[in-house]
């Protein structure tokens, strides 16, 4: 039996898993790499830099080996997953430990670390310390993909169908920006040093492990994961989505991939230098936080924010039908506003750039998130999280902080932090790369389109 509409149950597990999810990568993709500027770089020695890298480039480099752990997990774990033909133990059990790693971050100090390996050498203490937050990163990691990218994504595809996605995928994105507006929120507590670090990702990791607690009791897998049909093969099952034949069978879902992973590509250029980028340049720049915070900002961000749901509501509206002119004008719009954000750094030409770079990033990530879902195989669901992650992680997150990297080194910006030394932060630069990036996704859209972004997928789906 059809049914076109998701059960209430079914919207507050989606609601709740998402925002705890985007809770715990928010706390990971945002203030794990705050606290290497704020507190683990900030009372060390120009030699000691010198001696092991730039805060710069130990975000670049934790960023990336953590998407490389994404993608390997999501592939072991999306198959396993599809073979056991149960979702509900892979979220529970994976939110539980996610929350409980993303807590044992506030413990990672030099002095522990120090003491831990037995180090004196300020050098050394340095570099075993970044190692040691990469380290646990890639755990978090693992937990994170085994439970969110690859059983709670597949999850989501199996109690959906075509027409339910684009509005399943909105709520995702709504939620997430939620979660990422709370986090934020708790956060910058903890940046400016209010409340401390070890509180901040006890706290959030706390709430994270209470969500897998609860899947536990109010999960339950659809008949359609439980039916579906799998290989006796597993390993032949990790590399299924590699196979020159799958690929071209389906054709439409690696060009909608590869075009949503040059846009994420160029998002991450920036992202995980945002919010140092905001501490130590934008608010510098505008004379602190109290001319940050003058009526007329406030207002012009209203402004800006009623601009951006009209804008988001009607072309969302419009992408029922035309899907793939709201993809175009998605692109192109969220390349105009990377550009703008290179101009300057004054908090009015911000604002106004927040229009085109949020406006474009939500068409981005609603309309190819459902695009992806829609062009996946029915009942291997699970086989291509993985391939998925490659495309809108592991790439994105391996090229782009490298170029965001290179770009604030190029500008050498810097701060001087406790002790004199020079400490290399973002500049505004980042951001033209960012647009030069995002541009190049323009060109497999065009052959995506000219494909057709209908699906011919007569889905049945069980909505409890």
């Amino acid at each position: 039996m059809n049914k076109e509409k998701l059960s209430k149950k079914n919207w507050l597990l989606i609601t709740l898993f998402s925002f705890m999810g985007g809770v715990a990568w928010n706390t990971e993709n945002m203030y794990f790499n705050t606290f290497i500027t704020n507190e683990i770089y900030a009372d060390v020695s120009q030699a000691a830099i010198l001696g092991t890298m730039e805060a710069t480039t130990a975000v670049a480099r934790m960023v990336a080996l953590s998407a490389i752990a994404a993608v390997v997990t999501t592939f072991i774990m999306g198959a396993l997953s599809d073979k056991l033909k149960n979702r509900k133990m892979f979220i529970s059990v994976g939110y539980i430990l996610w929350g409980i790693v993303t807590a044992m971050f506030g413990f990672i100090s030099k002095d522990n670390v120090a003491a831990l390996f037995n180090l004196s050498d300020e050098t050394k203490i340095l570099g075993c310390t970044v190692w040691f937050v990469i380290l646990m990163d890639i755990v978090m990691t693992f937990m994170g993909s085994t439970s969110n990218d690859a059983a709670f994504q597949a999850w989501v595809t199996d109690i959906t169908v075509p027409k339910q996605r684009p509005v399943v995928e909105t709520v995702l994105s709504v939620v997430g920006t939620i979660s990422s507006l709370a986090v934020t929120g708790i956060g910058s507590f903890a940046q400016a040093g209010t409340i401390s670090y070890k509180l901040f990702f006890g706290g959030l990791g706390f709430v994270v492990t209470l969500c897998g607690v609860a899947g536990l009791f109010l999960l339950k897998d659809p008949p359609r994961t439980i039916q579906a049909q799998s290989s006796s093969n597993y390993i032949a099952d990790l590399f299924y989505g590699f196979r020159p034949s799958v690929i071209k069978e389906n054709s439409r879902l690696y060009l909608s991939l590869l075009s949503f992973c040059l846009a994420i590509v160029a998002f991450q250029v920036f992202y995980p230098y945002l919010l140092t980028y905001v501490q130590y340049v934008v608010i510098p720049d505008n004379g602190g936080v109290e001319n940050i915070l003058k009526p007329s900002v406030i207002i012009t961000a209203v402004v800006v924010v009623i601009i951006l749901l009209a804008c988001i509501v009607t072309l969302l509206k419009l992408s029922t039908k035309k899907r793939g002119l709201c993809l175009l004008i998605g692109v192109i719009v969220l390349s105009l506003g990377f550009f703008i954000l290179s101009t300057s750094t004054g908090i009015f030409v911000i604002l106004a750039s927040l229009v085109p770079v949020v406006l474009g990033n939500a068409l981005v990530n609603i309309l190819f998130s459902a695009t992806v879902k829609d062009f996946t195989p029915e009942g291997k669901a699970g086989m291509f999280q993985g391939i998925r992650m490659i495309f809108v992680v592991m790439i994105p997150m391996v090229i782009g902080p490298v170029i965001g990297d290179k770009a604030c080194q190029y500008a050498a910006r810097t701060i001087i932090n406790e002790v004199g030394a020079e400490v290399i932060v973002p500049a505004k630069d980042m951001f033209l790369w960012a647009g030069i990036v995002c541009i190049f996704a323009l060109i497999p859209l065009f052959f995506l389109m000219k494909k057709g972004l209908d699906t011919e997928k007569t889905e049945v789906t069980e909505n409890e």
